[in-house]
């Protein structure tokens, strides 16, 4: 077979590692060329929901397509994008009146920034700083990179990223530190707003925090006026148990980024939801006030279809219990591990369930990340360590045979390891 021209996301090329092509995927398992199936132990980077090829989903894109497949949405609307803007307002916190459409988690989380800095703008005030969390990921564009952790995903990057104050993560123990960074952060009153990953870390190594802690946050930032942000791209549509985390707080964001398992993983679509006065700061007859940002693919139709009909399933359909049962089985299954080869630091926040193995070399770009996922491959399963982190976020509709597949490949492979 000749050399691919495809230049793959975070793969380095020059290693040789072979790279697997799927020809088909249903619920939880994708099936290869060469007539493997493998279970998806992540969601295919934590965006299938449902599980692959829904019939709901599939179907939806099927009319849609013989509809209308795109459409210019500035000036211009269709349907499906209306009925998702009111489905998604009508199970999201009532304060997040308005929702704007983007392609992406990184580009949600532009929108939200340029939102924020685009309110305090049209205000007249001069508040310009970002305020972060330690160990943050928000994407790989170059604003959500700015708002994210400094390191080796974005050190070339570096004159292109814009500076930010950094608020250190509430790690157990430390949680007052964060909180007082915060305080004074806030208190020096030029801040425009504080963005976070509601009680998961994702791609900083699945890092968690208690609702507590997201609600004090919160508190604090209402009583400086400083805008909130919840990049809720990863955490949102029920993987910590709930269909967003902020829920869990009883916090409700003046901008909202939702992703990932927005159209269940199907396609690619993402909404940034603002409050009523982030939409009115916009709102104005002078032109040169309103809000400047779109792409081609604006509420694509056929993105919109499939996310309908993600809503429709979250309606219909019992889809927290089943999160609830996955969440009792990965916690039976990974305590055994955890007991059997002295797994470290075992956490979990609904289905996201993660645990450290205890090595000397432990940095993202360590050797044994690569090594394990190469050992779950063997024994296929789908699963992509971040440095010594293993971590589980599955579709919903997985099975105990499949998850009994997943905890024999990671102890076959730990033992080896170790």
């Amino acid at each position: 077979m000749s050399r691919s021209p495809v230049w793959h996301p975070f793969h380095q090329h020059g290693l040789g590692e072979p790279i697997p092509l799927v020809e088909r995927a249903e619920g939880a398992l994708l099936h290869t060329a060469d007539g493997r199936a493998v279970v998806d132990a992540i969601s295919s980077w934590w965006v299938t929901t449902h599980g692959h090829n829904h019939p709901r989903i599939v179907a939806a894109i099927r009319q849609q397509a013989e509809r209308l497949d795109q459409l210019i949405f500035a000036g211009w609307t269709h349907e499906p994008a209306e009925e998702l803007a009111r489905g998604l307002t009508a199970i999201m916190p009532p304060a997040l009146e308005y929702v704007f459409f983007s392609d992406s988690g990184s580009t949600a989380v532009e929108v939200a920034l340029k939102m924020a800095l685009g309110f305090w703008a049209n205000r007249g005030a001069a508040r310009h700083r970002i305020l972060v969390l330690e160990h943050s990921y928000h994407g790989d564009t170059i604003g959500a990179m700015s708002v994210g952790a400094r390191g080796v995903f974005n050190r070339p990057y570096a004159p292109l990223l814009f500076a930010v104050d950094t608020i250190p993560f509430p790690a157990a123990g430390a949680e007052q530190a964060t909180l007082d960074a915060l305080e004074a952060a806030c208190a020096r009153g030029d801040a425009a707003a504080f963005i976070v990953e509601p009680l998961v870390l994702g791609a900083g190594g699945m890092l968690m925090y208690s609702p507590a802690i997201l609600r004090q946050m919160r508190e604090i930032c209402s009583r400086h006026d400083v805008l909130f942000i919840a990049d809720e791209v990863m955490t949102g549509w029920g993987r910590t148990g709930s269909l967003i985390a902020c829920e869990q707080a009883g916090v409700v964001p003046d901008i909202m980024c939702l992703a990932k398992g927005l159209t269940g993983g199907s396609m690619p679509l993402a909404v940034t939801m603002a409050s009523a006065p982030i939409y009115d700061a916009h709102l104005s007859t002078d032109r040169s006030r309103m809000f400047f940002h779109s792409s081609s693919f604006t509420a694509n139709p056929i993105a919109c279809a499939a996310a309908n009909a993600n809503l429709a399933i979250w309606r219909e359909e019992p889809v927290l219990e089943r999160v609830a049962a996955l969440v009792a089985a990965e916690a039976k299954g990974m305590d055994a591990l955890a007991a059997k080869h002295g797994l470290q630091n075992l956490r979990q926040c609904g289905s996201v369930i993660a645990a450290d193995v205890p090595v000397a070399d432990a940095g993202y770009l360590a050797d044994l990340g690569p090594r394990m996922r190469d050992g779950f491959y063997a024994r296929d399963v789908l699963l992509r360590p971040l440095g010594n982190t293993i971590y589980l976020m599955p579709p919903f509709c997985i099975s105990e045979q499949q998850l009994t597949c997943i905890f024999t490949a990671i102890d076959e492979v730990l033992s080896e390891a170790l």
